[in-house]
């Protein structure tokens, strides 16, 4: 595990906003440099400006989308060219979608898989080498809450979660006693920009959510203490404990009623 935050590279991405953004503050606050990496460089820019300017960490900008296949690899070499040894990976980026079958949009999923697990797994085996080497270092992976179960209206995004938490846990036991933990980040509802781009903009004013940097700190303390996943809040992890002991098919048709989008005007609402 990281024996010091003070000093080391982090490398986060889809740092702009929400957890990503969260992590970044608390990891400068610690003293470490950060490598912020998310497709909306004026954010990234003003992002670097704060953290520069209240806690002097120097912060390396790549902007990027990592929905491209090339993406991953590139922002690996990047990193390489510019001699930044990653201590710590922190794999944020990611988005999910809420809808029915027929406003789904197959490309658009394509995009999905591409970000939630393929750019994080090419990411992932790219950098950890080089922290099983030097024998520390830390990679936080964000899974979901809805890893733990099949949801209904979202089932690429559920799926994909579930994929991140079973990759992160193998990795886990893989390179624990090799100085590195890979953790994975499963967060409930959070205060975030998630919802927006999920087409669901009203879900946080109509449930409890915690803050990105509740998140964020919480993940950061189960990786110092080298756990495989992590779920914030005593709440979510009691719904997480729930769901496996439910029947499968009981959990994902009670999905359907949380995540039933709403009927457009006109249409006909699903049962």
């Amino acid at each position: 595990m990281l024996d010091t935050y003070a000093d080391r590279w982090a490398l986060i991405t889809g740092a702009s906003s929400g957890i990503g953004a969260a992590f970044a503050r608390l990891l400068a606050a610690r003293g470490m440099h950060l490598v912020l990496t998310a497709r909306r460089e004026d954010r990234l820019k003003d992002l670097a400006t704060e953290l520069h300017t209240q806690h002097g960490t120097r912060c390396e900008i790549i902007c990027g989308d990592l929905c491209d296949p090339a993406e991953a690899r590139r922002t690996f070499e990047d990193v390489k060219q510019r001699g930044l040894p990653i201590e710590l990976l922190i794999n944020n980026a990611g988005f999910g979608f809420v809808g029915t079958i027929n406003d789904t949009d197959p490309a658009r999923m394509m995009q999905m898989v591409q970000l939630n697990l393929a750019s994080l797994v090419e990411l992932t085996y790219l950098f950890l080498p080089q922290m099983l080497e030097r024998g520390h270092g830390g990679i936080i992976n964000l899974s979901s809450i809805a890893a733990f179960q099949p949801v209904a209206y979202m089932p690429v995004y559920s799926a994909s979660k579930a994929f991140v938490l079973h990759f992160t846990e193998a990795l886990w036991a893989e390179a624990r006693d090799r100085g590195v933990t890979v953790t994975a980040l499963c967060p409930g509802t959070t205060a975030t920009e998630f919802f927006d781009v999920a087409g669901v903009s009203g879900w946080l004013g109509k449930h409890k959510h915690h803050s990105a940097e509740y998140v964020a700190r919480k993940s950061l303390r189960a990786m110092e203490k080298g756990r495989q996943y992590v779920i914030p809040g005593w709440q979510n992890f009691l719904l997480s404990l729930g769901v496996r002991l439910a029947r499968r098919k009981m959990v994902v048709l009670q999905s359907m009623r949380f995540f039933r989008p709403r009927a457009k005007d006109g249409d006909t609402p699903s049962k």
